[in-house]
């Protein structure tokens, strides 16, 4: 069976729907996946050997140029020719829709109209998955995935999964044992304070480095650096060298942002924390946990102005870091 996956971003998404891949391969083990994604996470993707070919694609290049159009359609035309068994949109949104239907298959598989924000991008499958659009994230992206070839993908799966981030990075000098922040997110209603950060490394006492993706961030970082002895900078790398980074931490304390997920994604504890966001973004399991504010959601409708993150106190996070620092051991 020949299997197109067709999810083009963003990070915390694609690591999401990522998990699917063991499951598929355990109940169709000479399946070949092969996955549709924006160049720019391609990194994400790379080394991970249930996934036979990745094909990288660059929509955002059109908001810029209207005439790379073209160009990408060229470039899926040529994936077209792949001959796909199915095509299985995990996205959603009308351009991943339309993305899969020029691609092309005996089966186009994704939500159905109830199940997502752009509910005119179901016109496009002839075969449809029913899940609501508040439900846990991770099951969202399990779901539509395995359902169109068979496969259940229950919570005692997913829970019990084996790590499916691989990198073939070797960053020098880290120390044996480290912590990671991260401190960026693609609202401000979503970070916690810089200030708390520094907090939470003084109170740990533990060596910590700080990821950043943005010159913004970067600024942030470099303050935080010069207030506590207990914080580092991390240069800025590949995608397979923030895995591999993440691979070898102790423990992740971050916002609800990609990298932050990744540590779900390599099995490695994290502290996920939540302001404006639903918890059910994530997993919770033994060693990877969340931390929310009091503000309720409304997953239909996100409001960014709400900054009820900078609420959640430092000593809430420390004693949920020190049990997890302690069953690493």
């Amino acid at each position: 069976m020949k299997i197109c996956i067709v999810k083009l971003s963003a990070m915390g998404d694609i690591i999401h729907a990522m998990v699917a891949l063991e499951f598929i391969k355990k109940e169709i083990p000479k399946a070949q996946i092969d996955w549709i994604v924006e160049s720019g996470f391609k990194g994400i993707l790379e080394n991970n050997p249930h996934i036979d070919n990745i094909l990288p694609i660059n929509l955002k290049s059109i908001k810029k140029k209207k005439s790379e159009i073209f160009n990408q359609y060229k470039i899926l035309k040529t994936y077209s020719k792949n001959s796909y068994d199915i095509v299985i949109d995990a996205q959603g949104l009308l351009k991943s829709a339309i993305v899969s239907r020029i691609i092309g298959a005996k089966v186009i598989a994704g939500f159905d109209k109830d199940s997502i924000r752009e509910g005119i991008a179901s016109i496009f499958y002839n075969k449809k998955v029913h899940i609501p659009y508040d439900a846990n994230t991770i099951d969202r992206n399990a779901t539509v995935i395995c359902e169109p070839l068979g496969i259940e993908a229950t919570s005692e799966k997913i829970i019990n999964k084996e790590k499916f981030l691989f990198s073939n990075s070797h960053v020098e000098n880290l120390p044996e044992t480290f912590n990671l922040f991260v401190i960026g997110s693609t609202w401000e209603s979503r970070n916690y304070p810089k200030e708390r950060f520094v907090e939470i490394a003084n109170e740990l006492k533990i060596e910590t480095f700080i990821i950043w993706g943005s010159e913004e961030e970067h600024q942030k970082a470099l303050w935080m650096q010069e207030q506590s002895k207990f914080l580092h900078v991390l240069p800025r790398g590949s995608l397979n060298d923030l895995k591999y980074v993440i691979s070898k931490s102790n423990l992740l304390i971050g916002n609800d942002t990609g990298p932050t997920h990744m540590a779900w994604g390599l099995n490695i504890p994290s502290i996920t924390i939540f302001g404006p966001t639903p918890t059910n973004r994530v997993y919770v399991t033994p060693i990877n946990k969340v931390v929310k504010s009091n503000t309720v959601i409304n997953h239909y409708k996100l409001n960014k102005n709400d900054f009820s993150i900078c609420e959640i106190k430092v000593n809430e996070i420390k004693n949920l870091a020190n049990k997890l620092n302690k069953s690493a051991y």
